[in-house]
Order: C-alpha cells, then structure tokens, then sequence
C-alpha cells in the first residue's frame, strides 16, 4: 500500500510555543507519523521578524510576514493559530475555516469570546477547530472532558489554571513573604510578565474556567457571566492564618451545577491541606473534575512553556490528522456536546452562590467587640464553624480576629460585611476567602 503524502500544516505565530512544536514535531517524526498514520509537515511559518535567529528546527519551512499567505494557500490543510490575543487571530482563523482548513489553536481568550462563533463557522463548512492547548498547557484535560468521561454527570470542576498566581501563593506559604515581595520575585524569574495584572486579577484563568464549564456543563461559551478576583488581597498572614488551620489558599476557577444553574466564579479559596490538589505548588497546574460515575478525577502537570503547550498541539494536530476522511457528523463535537443540545442553563451571579467563609478582622481590643460581630453574623442565619483571636503585632492596627462560617449564600455574607465595616470597633475592611471543602 501506498504510503499517504504528508499532512500540510502553516503555523501562526513562532514564538516560545511554535518554536516548541516545530522542535517535538522534528524530534519525533516516526513516533508522530505511526500514531498519526500519516507524517505532519510544517510548510510555512509566519513571524513578526523572519530575519531573527531561532532556537528552533526550520529546515523545510518558508518563513513569511503575511500571515494571509497561509490562511489561503491552497496547500496548507491545518493552520495551527499560536499567536496569541484576539485580533488578527480571530479574523484569520475565520478565513482559514472558510477556505475549508482545519484549525488547531492554543489561544484561550480567543476561543473563550469568540469560540461559540468560530465552532458554529466550523461546523458549517465541515472542518476541525482543536485547542487542547488553550486550557493547562500539557495537561490532556480537553480530551478527558470530551471523550474519557463522556459517560459523566459532571458535577463540579476545580482549576489551578494560573500558574502566575500559584507560584506567588506558594512562595508567600514556603517563605512567609508578602503578596509585593513574592510578585518581584516571579517577575525576576521570568513567571510573571511586567504587568501581571492580566494573571494576578483572574482574568487568564477565568478565560480557561469559561471553556472548562461548557465542556463540563453542555453551555455556551459565556465568558461575560464569569465571576472574576484575583490575588492582591492575599496577604502573608492570610496565609499563615489559614494554614494554622489546616487549610492552603489556592486561586481557584470553579464551576459547579446547582439545582439553580451553573456556578462559574475565580476567586482565591481555602482548601484542606489533605486535599491532593492543595499539594500542587509553584507554575504547576492542576484540575479536579467530580463526575457522578467516575468520582473525583485530578490531572496535574506543567501548564506552560514551550514543550509542555506544545505536547497539547501536536496531539490536536495527530487527532486531526486521524480525523481527516471521518465524516464531520460523526467527529467528536468541540463542546463536547452535540451543538443542537447545548442547553440555556442559567450561570448564577455570585450573590447566588453558597460557600463557607473565611473572615479576617483587625478590631479594637475592647469588651463586647466580637459579642457585636457574632450577633451580625446570627441576624442573617449565618452559622460559625471556628473563630480564634490571636495576638496583636501593632495594637494601634487591632486584634487580628479570624472567623470560619459553614456555607452561606453570598448575599448574606455581602450584609454581614458591610453591617461589621459599620462598627467603630473595626481598624480595617474586613477580607472575606471563600472555602472549599471538596468532599
């Protein structure tokens, strides 16, 4: 039998991961080629400077400026999109679905605001949109939300999906040092970028969180009902607190399915250290996923760099490859679900949503201050797990009085913290951590 000439692909963008693809895909060509059943050859490549010098295998590959070249020539059957942000990428992953190509895309921002028109372009003209790398780097959890637990009623997802903001909450655990001095830190070493407000505020996990909930919960893409903090209110002695308690602050994205709708919220949580995924430290990634059938499942694994997002790549280039004389009916939907069912079920606004609380307090050293804070809590049924008064480092600041509730609606405890910010007695606002317990 005659072998298959080569799959054609033309990459967009050769920055950390283009360059990282180009390198595994020459590195394992055979391996690549018998699992694919056909070889993977990267024609073209586009890049801002041609002209620059590259760590990278390019023998065989045309370097071009316009990224327009690729997306229409008539060659080229996978265009991977690996440059990053919204526009141009949008507008050329568009053209390449129209003129019949695949596409393969490790772009979350994209795919979390634009992918409901993309996938609906796609399935249309009858082609394959894969991003496996968008979400987690190299960790497969893509393919195990579409494929191994399709069996599943996914009740709920947790994601160490930002490893800016892991490596800092980490590193103020093991060290002891503040949200400040830990930030300069992941910016020396290259983990966080000179403005990092796109990581430290939630929004690149919240991009992740959008699509991880669709694939979970059989929705839309809606990354606009996504409830969304990040970590600069994380202090050193919230950390210190929490673990005197058992507990590890993780910045989380969850989504869980309610009797209501659909939780989708990023936020900093505590999690009991015994849980295995408060063990996940430094820019590693992790995912818990409870399904009905198959309980808890956790990935864990590098959710960046080069060779780990391009591992995600280079399998969605092998699936397509696969795929490519499969009828597009019978391919596996890119929301998991067929696109005819996704549902209208409701996201909840983070009033909405229930979960037990860690409250931090800075109060005067008087009688009768936490007999007024108890009595707030009580007048809004909210019920008390724990509260420790610990010892002042400056009494001028207060008394640092921690409370854990059990779970309360968010409204509730929105009441409760503007009626305490009301008492003479409080030095500071009051710093409200969700907890989970993931039982």
């Amino acid at each position: 039998m005659a072998e298959l000439a080569p799959v054609k692909v033309g990459l967009l963008g050769l920055g950390t991961v283009g360059g990282g693809t180009l390198t595994v895909l020459a590195r394992n060509a055979q391996l690549i080629a018998s699992r694919a059943g056909r070889r993977i050859q990267v024609t073209h490549a586009t890049a801002r400077d041609i002209r620059r010098a590259r760590n990278c295998p390019l023998a065989g590959v045309s370097l071009v400026e316009d990224p327009t070249q690729v997306v229409d020539d008539p060659g080229i059957e996978i265009v991977a999109e690996l440059m990053g942000g919204i526009e141009p990428a949008r507008t050329l992953v568009l053209k390449a679905i129209s003129n019949g190509k695949h596409v393969v895309t490790a772009n979350k921002a994209l795919i979390a605001l634009h992918g409901n028109e993309i996938f609906a372009a796609a399935s249309k003209r009858g082609v394959m949109v894969a991003f496996e790398a968008a979400v987690a780097g190299g960790i497969p959890v893509i393919k195990v939300m579409r494929e191994a637990l399709a069996g599943n009623d996914v009740q709920w997802l947790a994601g160490i999906i930002n490893g800016t903001c892991n490596f800092i909450l980490s590193a103020m655990s093991e060290a002891g040092s503040d949200f400040a001095e830990v930030l300069g830190e992941a910016q020396r070493l290259g983990y966080a970028e000179a403005d990092p407000s796109f990581d430290i505020d939630g929004i690149d996990a919240a991009h992740k969180l959008t699509i991880l909930a669709s694939l979970a919960f059989g929705i839309p893409l809606q990354f606009n009902r996504v409830y969304v903090e990040g970590i600069r209110h994380v202090t050193g002695e919230d950390v210190k607190y929490a673990e005197r308690l058992g507990y590890r602050i993780k910045h989380l994205g969850i989504a869980r399915q309610t009797a209501e709708g659909v939780e989708i919220r990023v936020h900093p949580t505590l999690i009991p250290a015994r849980q295995p995924i408060a063990q996940v430290n430094g820019v590693m990634n992790a995912v818990l996923v409870r399904g009905d059938a198959a309980g808890p499942v956790l990935l864990s694994g590098a959710g960046a760099g080069a060779e780990p997002t391009a591992s995600s790549v280079v399998a969605d280039l092998v699936d397509v490859v696969r795929a490519l004389t499969t009828d597009p009916g019978n391919r596996v939907p890119h929301l998991a679900f067929q696109p005819d069912t996704l549902g209208e079920t409701r996201v909840l606004d983070i009033a909405e949503t229930e979960t037990a609380c860690y409250l931090r307090l800075q109060a005067a050293d008087e009688p009768g201050v936490l007999a007024d804070v108890t009595r707030i809590l009580a007048d809004r049924g909210i019920s008390i797990e724990a509260i420790i008064q610990l010892e002042a480092e400056h009494a001028a600041q207060g008394v640092p009085v921690v409370i854990l509730t059990h779970a309360v609606r968010e409204e509730a405890m929105n009441e409760a913290i503007a009626r305490m910010e009301k008492l003479p007695a409080l030095k500071a606002p009051v710093v409200r951590i969700r907890m989970e317990p993931f039982a």
